[in-house]
């Protein structure tokens, strides 16, 4: 295999788009908070493949940016 240098075009603009993908999964619209809290209540929070699910259930977002709720959930109140 043949690696080559990507020009610094490419490189200086790489940055933003990875920004750009990141904003779009943390920021939550209200139908998919409607769709994620759906997806809470119909999945039982003991099942091994709860979370791909819920994440299959609200598009654009993965199982990272949905058990996140999990963590938000857990974190003790200061």
């Amino acid at each position: 295999m043949k690696w080559e240098t990507a020009p610094s075009s490419y490189i200086s603009n790489s940055s933003s788009w990875m920004m750009e993908d990141s904003l779009k999964s943390t920021i939550w619209t209200p139908v998919e908070n409607k769709l994620f809290e759906t997806a809470l209540a119909k999945f039982d929070k003991d099942a091994p493949d709860r979370w791909q699910r819920v994440a299959e259930m609200v598009p654009g977002k993965t199982v990272a940016d949905v058990t996140i709720y999990e963590c938000l959930v857990w974190t003790p109140q200061i």
